[in-house]
């Protein structure tokens, strides 16, 4: 249903609109992780030295 409407509309910009919302969503966990990584990575580093 909501394909439907995206492609029936004419100036697309309802579409670059959830595909925006869509690549936010994703990126959000993985920059979550590869912080909370980065941050586990300083730790044992420092407590190794």
């Amino acid at each position: 249903m909501c394909r439907a409407v995206l492609e029936s509309e004419e100036t697309q910009t309802a579409a670059e609109g959830i595909n925006d919302g869509i690549v936010y969503l994703m990126a959000i966990p993985y920059i979550l992780v590869g912080g909370l990584g980065y941050f586990i990575y300083k730790k044992y580093k420092t407590l190794k030295k």
